[in-house]
């Protein structure tokens, strides 16, 4: 799937759509998302403020995607454990931007090369309007080699 078609279903997605959550950039090479998240009654806590589980949702899956599409078919890409920590609270539009570079998917790759699983926490902040953090979170991901690439038969 192209990146561009994934951020439209992205948009239209139940989950999303009615959180307020709006994927703006997807890359076309995996290496960079940006997430939006606007204020709206449905979305707001009991005091007004962003409600902390969509603070979180926001953030979920693009981690473990964008490292999936960049490492290839070659690799097991999962989310194994996530954190927030809630810094200020956050009104108006938020937004979180991911981006990975070349020497985290090596260093990836390297800790994968003997088959074994390697666990590696992502961290990724929520910033406001303002440019403050709102909130901090860490995602775990779950990466292995598949079997057939330990054998040396990777795809091509």
């Amino acid at each position: 799937m192209k990146a561009s078609t994934l951020r439209h279903i992205f948009n239209v997605w139940p989950p999303f759509l009615f959180s307020g959550i709006h994927v703006t950039r997807m890359a076309d090479d995996w290496r960079s998302a940006r997430v939006e998240m606007r204020m709206r009654p449905w979305n707001r806590n009991y005091v007004g403020t962003h409600f902390g589980g969509s603070l979180f949702s926001m953030t979920d899956p693009f981690w473990m995607i964008l490292v999936k599409e960049c490492l290839g078919a070659d690799y097991f890409v999962w989310d194994k454990a996530g954190e927030i920590e809630f810094v200020k609270p956050g009104k108006g539009t938020v937004h979180a931007e991911f981006r990975v570079d070349e020497a985290m998917l090596d260093a990836i790759r390297a800790e994968a090369a003997n088959g074994e699983k390697h666990l590696r926490w992502l961290p990724v902040d929520v910033i406001d309007a303002q440019g403050d953090v709102v909130a901090r979170i860490r995602k775990q991901i779950y990466v292995r080699l598949k079997p057939r690439a330990r054998n040396g038969e990777a795809a091509a």
